[in-house]
């Protein structure tokens, strides 16, 4: 166990619950192999005990003035940016991910800290004008109540922020289960909240078996909201629940992202931005760029560009400050990208570059580009979710936004063009919940994050963010 890692610990009410003396899971390190953590697993006592706690929780939260929620948001956000270098280093240990990526991805969430508290001040009602002059009409926005939110492991930070930080902006308490492949994060995040003088019961962290966690607070009556960032199938059976319990859900779920390349593009800066975008994170990423849809007539110049600005990425130990590709996260994926990338070659696909997994210690997988993909090719059906780009031909715009819009997916897709024609119509017919025109970065604090189709429902982040943990109260009163 790694010295320099975090002690991993369950919360509920306050207390803070140890991996000893209860069934655990081991915490690995993606690029050396090594177990640097055990994760305590919630026992069913456990969970009880955080529903009763997360009810109490809500009874003093929802009863705090939005003026004093707001200062504790912000002195957490104040804390994370201290304690930022030390929490990044703990999530390039955890998730891979290089340390300048880690330590980006903290400062972003201190951003949704401080996003939600000043939106928090300004959960506005309304007075209807009434038809009878003695009669005052008004709108209350209340929050809803008690939330049980899953966040995965791709996005240690980011993620469990944007739900924590808009629920206790609007009132609510929240029992949040992150990835156990990636725990350290949530807890630090929630040791500044705690720290901030957030009470007891408001904010609870639950690891374990995802199903048995997710079945028993969904079912409860105490939770009232859920919200949940993973894949399609797993969202589909959670909204399924949540459904059955009449309870109001916002699902993040997959993407398999288009990216159409006109032949007016800026060759260079475009293939540069592409493999920055596509291979950060290893392309674990939902909204990462995939199936790249080329203007024939630039095709083969944009592909020695994109295999150029792709085999100067250096591969390895996010800890190495030269590090711009880190490992997968976990045996899954490898085996997952090996399968994909041995059928779209069976299936005739030019491996451009990478296609292979780097041998030696910890989850390497080279970044690799695949060329002249079959239609019928696993990749381009399946969200790859690591580093592989597919990169096909077009002739006619007409043509690429009906292959861009082909699959069920609908969380992100991007365009590259000098033309302002050319840019509103992908920005008005890709079907897409963000589309990027000419960059790839969209995970910013005061913007919606969202998709549409397979790839969920609901928006996280931005003035849209908040707005899920609040409920309508209209009051009618005879003055």
């Amino acid at each position: 166990m790694s010295a320099s890692y975090a002690e991993i610990c369950l919360l509920i009410d306050g207390e803070w619950i140890s991996a000893k003396d209860r069934t655990s899971s081991p915490v690995v390190n993606p690029a050396t192999g090594e177990v640097i953590g055990q994760v305590p697993h919630a026992t069913r006592a456990d969970l009880q005990r955080a529903i009763e706690s997360t009810a109490r929780g809500f009874k003093v939260w929802r009863n705090t003035p939005a003026y004093e929620r707001a200062k504790i948001l912000r002195k957490a956000s104040a804390l994370l940016r201290e304690r930022s270098e030390s929490i990044a280093q703990k999530l390039t240990m955890e998730q891979g991910k290089p340390l300048f990526e880690a330590r980006y991805e903290l400062n972003s969430s201190a951003d949704y800290f401080e996003w939600f508290a000043e939106e928090g001040r300004r959960v506005y009602g309304r007075l209807v004008p009434s038809r009878n002059i003695a009669v005052q009409q008004m709108v209350k926005k209340e929050p809803i109540g008690p939330v049980a939110a899953f966040a995965p492991w791709n996005f240690p930070a980011i993620t469990p922020s944007r739900k924590i930080g808009a629920a206790l902006a609007a009132g609510c308490s929240i029992i949040i289960k992150p990835g156990e492949e990636c725990p350290a994060t949530a807890v630090e995040i929630a040791r500044a909240l705690q720290d901030a003088g957030l009470p007891n019961g408001v904010l609870s962290i639950l690891f374990g078996e995802p199903s048995e966690i997710s079945e028993f607070l969904i079912q409860s009556p105490v939770i009232r909201k859920v919200s949940f960032t993973g894949s399609v199938p797993v969202g589909r059976h959670l909204s399924a629940m949540a459904g059955r319990a009449l309870k109001p859900i916002t699902l993040e779920l997959g993407g398999h992202a288009p990216v159409i390349v006109c032949k007016d593009a800026d060759l260079d800066k475009t293939a540069q931005i592409l493999a920055a975008g596509k291979f950060r994170g290893t392309g674990q990423i939902c909204l990462s760029p995939t199936r790249f849809l080329v203007e024939r007539s630039v095709y083969e110049e944009f592909l020695k560009l994109f295999v150029r600005y792709t085999q100067e990425m250096k591969i390895g130990n996010g800890m190495d400050p030269d590090t711009k590709v880190g490992p997968l996260s976990n045996e899954r994926r490898i085996k997952a990208i090996g399968e994909m990338v041995a059928d779209a070659k069976a299936k005739g696909a030019r491996i451009m570059t990478g296609g292979e997994r780097v041998p030696g210690p910890g989850l390497f997988w080279q970044p690799t580009i695949l060329a002249d993909v079959a239609p019928d090719a696993l990749v381009m059906h399946e969200e790859p979710f690591g580093p592989i780009a597919v990169v096909l031909p077009f002739d006619t715009l007409d043509e690429a936004i009906e292959e861009a819009n082909r699959l069920p997916y609908g969380l992100a897709a991007y365009g590259f063009t000098e033309s302002t024609r050319s840019a509103i119509r992908l920005g008005n017919e890709l079907e897409a919940g963000m589309i990027g025109i000419n960059h790839t970065q969209m995970i910013v604090c005061e913007l919606p994050f969202g998709g549409i189709k397979d790839s969920g429902q609901g928006s996280e982040g931005g003035a849209e963010g908040i707005q899920s943990y609040l409920t309508t109260k209209f009051v009618s009163q005879i003055c």
